[in-house]
């Protein structure tokens, strides 16, 4: 009723026409011979504008089809008998001029669709891809249960005793079935996917074997049941890993759920109380089964170097997410480092330059993982060197008294001097981080065909690709913790220089404020050997302490802090903050009594830097990681540039309320 209402309210001749009889209709009442000659009138200009218009669109055929065929002798009927539906229309306001049989059919209407607009017939169709100059519409357009995909170009109408315009022309291929044959082969392409068991040796640790075989029978049940109804295959490959290859039709619904099978598998729970969690490695978009296997297999590596208890899609150009909101439990073993240190010993010895290097702006997590690995190739006999900014790093007294230090006299370069240096067989260490744009440098990680890591963080989907060595423990508390540990190994306590182990001690002091969060039983362990190796906890103190005027900018931006949520704390300063001091105040803010998650938003070099902290259920990592940041469930970061502070504000409040929402609760 109201589409009709708004065709017949369109300044069109059918209008006016309409206006005139209902005038001579009033004017009977007041003259009837006046309403008679009105009449006569009205009959007369119809009949006019009936032969007019014919006229028209008999030119307006003429052209199209002299323009359609460039012959100009075909006959007015192959128009209207073109094989496929063809219309013509008005390029400013999509008005219909013409359209042959073809295209009535194709829209059920019988009658002629003259000065209807073509997005009132098809409502998908929009003349945005004909203004671009393209002549294929990129969408096929479904009318009624049938399938279109939409050929067009522009003519230039000069009718006679008309003024030039620019017409649309579209024609309309009938693509249904080659339509349901492409969506049916992109549905029923083969998915591999791999399901692990996270803590497997956690869950049957101390259990009878009754028990062991009611814990796992429950476990294969509820991935039964998660797999049920897709008639795909679920393999059980070994004790603790799944196979299932399913079509891809399912995927989507298993992401719309965000994949359930890790909440359910999360209830099941060993007799000593620890709860059961699933990794998920998901390959799609691949060109056969053994390369959707080698993708489930990367996502599988991918979600466990994160904490494990999430599912990860792989595609031929990045990795999705889903979960990963559960506390990383501590599920090292010595062996794995013990093997890692061997690894790293045999390729110092086998190195001539060993250059190590973190991230941009170091730290004193990064610059004690760097100083403990120097002290690793100092005492086998190879000397080494940290690439870093002296005038960007944020570690205070620290480089002040290494430099005083005559082990380190020349052991600083610049990340412009090393590249010059370093030689095509040089070995690369880099500590503190996995992403290659977070690195001092990305020239030098680039032009290095000998890498290794050393990370505790979060891998992130651009992570460093096939190092040498990859000691990555999402699980430690920091890069410190796992050097001290390398140090264990490859070293004896004499080796090392009291300032060294003071330097990896200011690191695990630091990343875990004060051994409050993030430790385990060997973060306490690590701690000790390098107590026993001479580190002084005074002068560790000392290294960590801040000047004047960078305490009272701390404490200006915690003033500047505002609620945005229960428990959530957001601080704005709009004035250029170091980061240091920018991530004091993010763990000032957690410190305050009800605040569970703060986040700290500065200037800095060009872009807006944020600083977040967490001691509660808000995962800090996930929520920055949607802001092109990344770091653990406790501790994130993130860089934006190309934004006003202002706009990363409001992006990093809709991210804060997605991932609220994606825990199924709304804090006020």
């Amino acid at each position: 009723m109201n589409q009709k209402l708004s065709r017949l309210l369109r300044p069109s001749m059918r209008l006016y026409f309409l206006i005139l009889v209902i005038f001579a209709i009033v004017t009977v009442f007041v003259s009837p011979i006046v309403a008679a000659a009105e009449g006569g009138v009205i009959v007369l200009l119809f009949i006019y504008s009936q032969i007019k218009m014919s006229r028209q669109r008999s030119e307006l055929v003429d052209y199209i089809e002299e323009v359609t065929y460039s012959v100009e002798s075909v006959h007015r009927d192959n128009m209207f008998n073109f094989p496929m539906p063809m219309v013509i229309f008005r390029l400013d306001n999509s008005e219909i001029i013409w359209s042959n049989d073809g295209f009535l059919r194709m829209t059920g209407d019988r009658e002629h669709l003259f000065e209807q607009r073509l997005g009132d017939v098809v409502p998908e169709f929009t003349t945005k891809w004909l203004l671009e100059g393209k002549t294929l519409c990129p969408e096929v357009m479904a009318v009624g249960e049938r399938k279109y995909q939409v050929f067009g170009n522009i003519v230039r109408s000069e009718p006679k005793n008309q003024k030039q315009q620019y017409l649309g022309n579209a024609y309309w291929i009938d693509v249904t079935d080659f339509s349901n044959i492409k969506d049916e082969f992109y549905a029923s392409r083969p998915i591999c996917t791999l399901i692990d068991i996270d803590n497997y040796d956690e869950l049957i640790k101390n259990v009878t074997e009754k028990e062991k075989s009611t814990l796992l029978s429950d476990l294969d049940e509820r991935i039964s049941l998660w797999t049920e109804g897709t008639g795909g295959l679920l393999c059980k490959l070994d004790r603790d890993r799944y196979l299932f290859l399913h079509e891809e039709r399912y995927l989507d619904a298993f992401e719309a759920d965000k994949f359930s099978i890790l909440d359910r598998v999360r209830e099941v729970s060993s007799p000593t109380g620890i709860s059961a969690t699933v990794s998920i490695g998901i390959g799609r978009d691949s060109s056969s089964i053994r390369e959707s296997y080698e993708f489930a297999r990367l996502g599988i590596e991918m979600a466990l170097s994160r904490g494990g208890d999430q599912a990860v899609t792989k595609n031929q150009y990045s990795f999705t997410f889903y979960g990963g909101r559960t506390n990383e439990l501590e599920s090292r073993t010595k062996v794995k480092s013990r093997v890692m240190a061997n690894s790293l010993k045999a390729f110092i010895s086998g190195s001539e330059d060993i250059y190590v290097m973190g991230h941009k702006q170091a730290d004193l997590d990064s610059l004690g993982a760097a100083v403990g690995v120097c002290c690793i190739a100092r005492a086998l006999g190879v000397q080494a060197r940290i690439i870093i900014d002296i005038d960007t790093q944020g570690t205070g007294p620290m480089m002040e008294t290494l430099l005083a230090q005559p082990e380190y006299q020349g052991r600083f370069i610049a990340p412009q001097d090393a590249m010059l240096e370093m030689k095509s067989k040089s070995l690369l260490i880099v500590v503190d981080t996995n992403r290659p744009n977070q690195v001092e440098s990305e020239e030098i990680l680039a032009s290095c065909n000998n890498v290794a890591v050393i990370d505790h963080h979060r891998r992130a989907a651009d992570y460093i690709q096939n190092p040498v060595i990859n000691f990555h423990e999402p699980y430690a508390s920091s890069a410190c913790e796992l050097v001290a540990e390398l140090l264990q190994y490859t070293v004896n306590q004499s080796d090392i220089l009291r300032v060294e182990a003071e330097a990896v001690m200011a690191g695990i002091v630091m990343d875990t404020k004060n051994f409050t969060m993030r430790t385990g039983s060997r973060t306490f362990e690590a701690a000790a050997f390098l107590r026993q190796a001479g580190a002084s906890t005074t002068e560790v103190k000392r290294m960590m302490q801040n000047d004047f005027a960078g305490t009272v900018e701390r404490y200006n931006i915690v003033r500047q802090a505002k609620l945005y949520k229960t428990g959530i704390a957001i601080a704005s300063s709009d004035v250029k903050a170091d980061r240091i001091v920018a991530a004091q105040a993010a763990d000032e803010l957690v410190n305050i009594s009800g605040i569970q998650a703060s986040f700290v938003l500065f200037s800095t070099d060009g872009a807006v830097g944020i600083s977040a902290r967490s001691i509660g259920d808000l995962d800090v990592q996930i929520i920055l990681e949607r802001l092109g940041g990344g770091g653990n469930r406790s501790t994130a970061g993130a860089q934006v540039r190309g934004q006003t502070q202002y706009q990363v504000l409001a992006n990093l409040t809709a991210a804060i309320n997605q991932e609220l929402a994606e825990q199924g609760y709304e804090k006020e």
